[in-house]
């Protein structure tokens, strides 16, 4: 059902004149954004008409952008990935880590995404990987599932990787499943020291080898005493990971991946109103108690569209990796071995029946079945049903 109030409805308002306004200083990744969320399940991309078959009501399916960075096209897409992962869960409970890169980094991450937030992805993984083997903590081989968020609540650019890992994992030698304590994973202050130890590393080599862009007020970090003076505060400063608890089953665990691993930057439900004054939405506040977290801020329109325009991807880049026991062509191999270790049945995986490739939702009247009468093209317009006023026409003598 459609939301009273949608970003696709901002950017058709005030998106041509933001395109004019900052023409040449938005990237063709962000053009393609925004023309895809104005055009998504408009006549722009097409559709076609249905009709009911028993009842003749019929309605209009526009075809849907797809875009990843989309508000509307995510469920979809979530609920395919969350059935693909439902048979890799394990019958042990599963932990929510989560890596942020501070202030001073992420301002470095802004002007060069797709080399800092894969060094983000990689220095996360690395470090737990690391920890995790290392005897004196959990001694085995984890699996982790991690996915990139680059905002706060409030739009801001707050890159962080959000990560799922199992309450233990694969001992060294391959032969047992050792599992972590009931309530603690790995301890945070290790984890973090590692990760800020690994990270700050390979961004000097990345800005020594002149991989990194900096431009405006950054323009000064391409000399390399500057970078270092830049990042000396957080050399100093203690790297935020945190541990939360475990979930309770395998349950919570698809109802969180199906909450965070298709998130886009706002959804539509915390729309509240677009006017004169700009946008109103509803946002989280985690620097209050928790029951005066929820919170509403009106942005001016072009600083709306400005901070949602911040967390669109590089093209191609991957936001949600696997690492460890549920990495690439290993993983079917290492999920087997890690249930005969844990002594657990198989998943079973019933199938659904399978959909028509023509299904659709049945008739909002009565319930009958739709079939398509009528397709139409890109910038086409549907053919309206005929009048009564035309019936009688051609049912006059």
């Amino acid at each position: 059902m459609r939301a009273d109030l949608e970003v696709a409805d901002i950017f058709r308002a005030a998106g041509p004149g933001y395109r004019v306004a900052h023409a040449g200083h938005l990237s063709q990744q962000q053009l393609k954004v925004m023309s895809a969320i104005e055009n998504c399940r408009t006549a722009a991309l097409g559709g076609h008409v249905e009709a009911c078959e028993d009842c003749g009501q019929w309605r209009i399916a526009y075809n849907s952008c797809r875009n990843r960075h989309c508000p509307k096209c995510q469920g979809a897409a979530a609920r395919t990935w969350l059935a693909e992962r439902e048979a890799d869960l394990l019958p042990v409970g599963y932990f929510h880590v989560v890596f942020t890169l501070p202030t001073e980094v992420a301002d470095v991450a802004f002007q060069n995404k797709a080399l800092v937030y894969d060094l983000l992805f990689r220095a996360a993984s690395e470090t737990m990987l690391t920890i995790a083997a290392d005897p004196q903590h959990l001694g085995a081989r984890i699996g982790i599932t991690a996915v990139l968020h680059t905002w706060g609540s409030a739009m801001t650019h707050h890159p962080h990787v959000h990560m799922i890992v199992p309450g233990g994992g694969i001992a060294l030698d391959g032969k047992r499943w050792v599992s972590s304590r009931p309530a603690f994973l790995l301890p945070v202050k290790v984890l973090g020291k590692l990760f800020r130890r690994l990270f700050l590393t390979r961004l000097l080599t990345l800005h020594d080898a002149g991989r990194l862009a900096f431009f405006g007020s950054m323009a000064h970090l391409a000399e390399r005493r500057a970078f270092l003076r830049h990042l000396a505060p957080v050399r100093k400063k203690r790297w935020v990971v945190y541990v939360k608890p475990p979930f309770a089953g395998p349950e919570a665990v698809l109802a969180y991946l199906s909450r965070y691993t298709h998130r886009v930057a706002i959804s539509n439900r915390r729309l509240i109103c677009f006017d004169e004054n700009g946008v109103t939405f509803r946002y989280k506040d985690y620097r209050r108690p928790d029951a005066d977290r929820q919170r509403v801020m009106t942005l001016a329109t072009n600083e709306f569209i400005r901070r949602f325009l911040l967390h669109v991807l590089p093209r191609g880049f991957h936001r949600i990796r696997h690492y460890g026991l549920l990495a690439g062509g290993s993983r079917k191999d290492c999920l087997a071995l890690a249930r005969q270790l844990l002594a657990a049945a198989p998943p079973v995986t019933n199938d659904p029946p399978a959909e028509p490739d023509d299904f659709r939702p049945p008739c909002p009247c009565c319930g009958g079945r739709m079939i398509v009468i009528e397709v139409f093209e890109r910038c086409r317009q549907p053919r309206g049903p005929p009048s009564q006023t035309a019936k009688n026409r051609e049912n006059a003598p």
